[in-house]
């Protein structure tokens, strides 16, 4: 069996979009003739979306493969005790060229009762953003349950929902149930459990390739919305240490964002694989105390993104770079 690398790059794994554009081309430098790019996933064992391994000898394996033949030493042994052999995250790119549809994810005991999956909490770091681009997020005011399907056919879900000017650097999180879009002329990354479940609740009459209206999920989404109003819907980074900030910490996910400044070093964790994007400019992660194969130095990019097991050394990463590190 050969030994696991020390990090797992993937291939371009893009998806074309009724409300996607070019962004996402542009960011990450990709020479592709597809039209309409809103998503890129970085990191995904959904069946049918998986991520395949680009380099190395385990090129060609699909993410749900590496997880089967590797179990715990790629997941961990916290993460492996949890979820077992499935794992826990995706990790996309959104460039939302146009408004995405006002919608809801259901939490784990709806999805479960209804699609035997788990639910949808996700979290957004907006990358950039076009003068007056918006995010939508929570409720304004109070809605009843039973007028949910009234008000989205008479196209006034936006009155109840607050928005929020979108800055590069802004952060929200989204636990299953808050109502929420995606504004036009936002590229953000989003970080979300392993679900596709989405119930759309108003989509401004547009149509699919076929012209036919998009489907919209009223029942599902009725019971699916938490219909709590708070005050603000942001959300607040914590401040760890100079360029450390810890943007969400849930019970799935931890997001930090971390500037490196020449030379950082990072502690091996067996209890947990990691996944870091490169934001801006360029590192190097290099593996300590090793020299078996796949243990090579890989550098990324701009809007590059790699996958490091739990059974990885201690490692250090070296350049100039904003970077996210995302752990289960």
């Amino acid at each position: 069996m050969n030994e696991l690398d020390c990090a797992i790059l993937f291939r371009p794994n893009l998806h074309t979009k009724i409300w996607g554009g070019s962004a996402i081309k542009q960011y990450k430098s990709l020479d592709s003739d597809l039209v309409g790019i809103g998503e890129s996933w970085e990191v995904s064992a959904l069946p049918g979306a998986e991520s395949v391994v680009a380099t190395g000898a385990l090129e060609g394996l699909t993410l749900g493969e590496l997880v089967a033949r590797y179990g715990a030493a790629l997941l961990g042994s916290r993460v492996y005790g949890r979820y077992g052999a499935h794992f826990p995250l995706l990790v996309k790119i959104i460039d939302a060229d146009q408004d995405l549809s006002m919608q809801v994810h259901p939490c784990d005991s709806v999805a479960m009762r209804r699609h035997n999956a788990r639910g949808k909490t996700e979290m957004w770091y907006v990358l950039s953003s076009r003068p007056g681009a918006k995010i939508h997020i929570g409720l304004s005011r109070r809605l009843k349950p039973e007028s949910l399907g009234e008000i989205a056919a008479a196209g006034r879900i936006g009155d109840y929902v607050a928005s929020y000017d979108s800055r590069p650097g802004d952060t929200f999180f989204i636990p299953a149930g808050r109502i929420h879009s995606i504004g036009a002329g936002n590229l953000l990354v989003e970080v979300q459990q392993s679900s596709d479940i989405t119930y759309r609740i108003y989509d401004y009459g547009r149509r699919d390739a076929g012209g036919n209206l998009r489907e919209l999920h009223i029942d599902q989404a009725r019971e699916s919305v938490d219909y709590t109003v708070s005050p603000d819907y942001r959300n607040k980074s914590r401040h760890v240490a100079p360029g450390h900030d810890e943007i969400v910490d849930c019970d799935y996910f931890r997001v930090d964002r971390l500037e490196v400044d020449g030379e950082l070093a990072m502690p091996a964790d067996p209890d947990s694989f990691r996944i870091f994007m490169c934001l801006d400019g360029e590192v190097t992660f290099t593996f300590n105390g090793t020299s078996r194969p796949g243990s090579a130095p890989v550098t990324l990019h701009r809007g590059q993104t790699v996958l490091i097991p739990a059974c990885a050394p201690s490692m250090t990463i070296t350049g100039h770079a904003a970077i996210l590190s995302i752990q289960p």
